[in-house]
């Protein structure tokens, strides 16, 4: 078994990692990420890094770039006291959301996970819309998702069941756990779903109880936590990088900020998966291309007037459709934006050049 099996190593990850170790690097797994570089972790040292000139020359987008998550070739200097990262082998999984803004980019959350777990707290800020949003994002990952409901002490058990039955409405395969932090038993059974080895990432809004829960999983104060502002129930940032980190019982997690703004990617399918109940109805529908808001016959429409759809989830669902949609349309207007400059370019200098010919 590889020594770098506790970070989460595969027997998949060695016939990737040949030609780099035969060129003499290191292989290493990204734990930290923040602003100018990098915290990397080997079987041997944990140290700062840096991507190399050619790494950065390279890549084409923030998507080219290491993540915490992310496995990389590098050297180290000065003792191992300090890395350069070469190159990244292939990932497994990617979590990403669009970033913050009006810019058409996307932001890495986290590579190479297992699962993700959707933290929702039971206080007053339980948003079933965001619960919807944040599991269409972590389907596109291609790894598990599972929500979580945090904060289970400060619920009463009449809404207890009814958030539950809502979390779980989100969808048919995906696991609905709530506990509460300061319950042994409850955080046992989250426990009980960290296999050794394997990669989980926590995502959720400021102060659901992320790092809480990545404390009482460890059973030590690893990471600062906040307290909730009473007046409005809101939490306090307290993470302000992504981090991962290795539990003693040899499970591995991801700590990540919370996240105000939730953007989806123009590629993502997972709408669809999130929101099957609604899609099978859509079947229904009079036209195929029914964007089920104006349109004649629209079998979605019918459903939530029939009350077999919960108008908050139709809501959503079309929200949802319809920002993935006006991504696309940006994307393609910018892509052919940026052709039609190219070829400009390219004609300004094949003009220059003939001109250029001819004098001579």
């Amino acid at each position: 078994m590889s020594q770098l099996a506790p970070l989460g190593w595969t027997p998949a990850l060695d016939t990737a990692a040949e030609s780099h170790r035969a060129q003499g690097f290191d292989i290493a797994r990204v734990t930290q990420e923040h602003r100018g570089g990098y915290t990397i972790r080997t079987d041997r040292y944990e140290v700062s890094a840096e991507v190399s000139g050619r790494l950065m020359f390279d890549a084409e987008s923030r998507i080219d770039y290491p993540a915490v998550g992310d496995w990389v070739a590098v050297t180290t200097y000065d003792n191992d006291t300090h890395a350069i990262i070469h190159a990244m082998l292939p990932r497994t999984t990617v979590l990403q959301r669009k970033a913050p803004g009006k810019k058409l980019e996307n932001q890495l959350i986290a590579t190479n996970i297992d699962a993700v777990f959707v933290v929702q707290s039971l206080d007053e800020t339980f948003n079933l819309r965001r619960i919807e949003r944040f599991v269409t994002v972590a389907r596109d990952s291609g790894a598990r998702v599972i929500i979580l409901l945090s904060k289970k002490d400060l619920c009463a058990p009449d809404d207890l069941e009814t958030h539950r039955q809502e979390a779980a409405g989100v969808s048919a395969d995906v696991p609905v756990i709530a506990y509460s932090a300061f319950d042994a038993t409850e955080v046992a059974a989250v426990a009980a779903l960290i296999k050794p080895a394997m990669t989980f990432c926590l995502i959720g809004a400021s102060g659901v109880g992320k790092s809480t829960l990545i404390n009482a999983l460890s059973g030590k104060e690893l990471l600062v936590t906040g307290e909730v502002r009473e007046f409005d129930a809101k939490g306090r940032h307290t993470t302000s990088s992504r981090e991962l980190i290795i539990l003693e019982t040899g499970g591995i997690l991801i700590d990540t900020p919370g996240m105000r703004e939730l953007g989806l990617m123009e590629e993502s399918a997972a709408v669809e998966d999130t929101f099957d109940d609604i899609l099978e109805i859509a079947r229904e529908c009079k036209f195929g291309d029914c964007t089920h808001t104006h349109e004649p016959d629209c079998a979605v429409k019918q459903a939530m007037e029939d009350g077999r759809i919960e108008s908050g989830r139709y809501e959503s669902f079309v929200r949802l459709l319809r920002e993935r949609k006006y991504r696309m349309t940006r994307q393609t207007n910018t892509g052919m934006m940026k052709r039609q400059l190219e070829n400009k370019k390219r004609q300004k200098e094949l003009k220059k050049a003939m001109k250029k010919k001819g004098k001579k």
